[in-house]
């Protein structure tokens, strides 16, 4: 498999603004034969925790994941996206970030999810498919 990996100098704003994704930037990507994986790296260090809205600095774990996103190009986009797991001092209890732009337990975005669902209301199941590379 033949593949090229290229590190992001710095922050591409315009890389940012067009992937718009919340406190996010491109720390670099790999492009291959039919996909792009964008690495993500969030901004911001600390997250709220869902059970005492204390904010959370205490990272115990971060084990990025891959999520699928629109399609660019011709092109697959994933996203390889830190999922990480903080400890609040606050209530003693671990918890996992939220991801503003992927619903709980979902591996690809919600804007992913919305182009297909629009596509599927005036195309095949099957067309659609085949157009996304999806199974």
């Amino acid at each position: 498999m033949r593949y090229n990996e290229y590190v992001v100098i710095g922050m591409d704003l315009h890389l940012d603004r067009l992937l718009n994704l919340p406190n996010t930037t491109i720390e670099s990507f790999t492009e291959e034969e039919n996909k792009i994986i964008l690495k993500l790296r969030f901004l911001h260090d600390e997250a709220p925790c869902p059970h005492c809205n204390t904010q959370s600095r205490k990272l115990k774990q971060n084990r990025p994941i891959l999520i699928r996103d629109l399609s660019v190009f011709g092109k697959v986009i994933y996203l390889n996206t830190p999922r990480r797991q903080f400890y609040c001092h606050q209530c003693q209890k671990h918890f996992t970030e939220e991801l503003p732009f992927v619903d709980w337990e979902r591996r690809y975005t919600q804007r992913s999810e919305e182009y297909v669902y629009q596509r599927v209301q005036s195309a095949s199941v099957e067309q659609v498919s085949r157009d996304e590379f999806l199974s």
